[in-house]
């Protein structure tokens, strides 16, 4: 009876360990997804992003070697991101990526509905005396952001890049938009860009500093000259 009661105490310990491995290992195999030596459809997909970004001039071949490695750190240092050279859950959705493991859908549509949210709280901020245009315009500005390799790769980390918006430093950004910006908003990340790609704006009234007004203009419209 002792023999057998041991063999079940022996027993019960060894199904704690394995459920406590599982909970503690691969719950950090999913936070990191992807690393240096893995291979497959997703290194691939990261090595697309960060190759068209300007981080990555490698092969596109799904292998996680020494040069995804740094182009990985190379984009977490500049999204504020820790620089630890591991793709993993903030790392992947700040290129854009989610983990097919996870509800990937309903993940696309928090993050969609989060950027929509605050790129129109930017332009509330930062135009809402302006025309429609002029405010579709201002949000065309972040987005063009997001697309040049000088700058963020995120709506968020160029929104909040320090000293790019004056909604930011003033606190406006915190005010709740009006529907005219939310449609401003939308309208830019649906394509619309009035700016002719511009990455710049700014007030020609009001401006002092000598190095925008040497930026190549785009158009003007209402108080915004746009430039490149």
């Amino acid at each position: 009876m002792k023999s057998r009661r041991k063999i079940g105490i022996l027993l019960t310990l060894a199904v704690m360990l394995f459920v406590g491995y599982n909970l503690i290992f691969r719950n950090a195999e999913v936070e990191a997804l992807s690393k240096y030596g893995s291979r497959g459809e997703e290194v691939r997909t990261i090595q697309t992003k960060l190759k068209r970004w300007g981080y990555y001039s490698g092969n596109v071949d799904g292998i996680y070697g020494s040069g995804t490695l740094a182009a990985v750190k190379k984009f977490q240092q500049k999204n504020g991101l820790k620089v630890d050279g591991i793709a993993g859950k903030n790392t992947l959705e700040a290129m854009g990526i989610f983990n097919s493991s996870s509800n990937s859908s309903t993940s696309s549509s928090n993050v969609s509905s989060s950027n929509l949210n605050l790129l129109s709280r930017v332009v509330y901020g930062e135009a809402r005396g302006e025309s429609y245009t002029g405010q579709v315009a201002v949000a065309a500005v972040v987005l063009n952001r997001v697309k040049n390799s000088a700058f963020p790769n995120t709506i968020s980390g160029v929104v909040y890049q320090a000293g790019a918006f004056d909604c930011v430093s003033d606190g406006q950004i915190n005010l709740t938009p009006n529907e005219t910006a939310k449609k401003a908003a939308q309208d830019a990340l649906n394509g619309w860009d009035p700016t002719y790609g511009a990455i710049y704006y700014f007030n020609p009234a009001t401006a002092t500093n000598k190095w925008i007004w040497s930026r190549p203009m785009t158009v003007t419209i209402g108080k915004h000259r746009f430039c490149k």
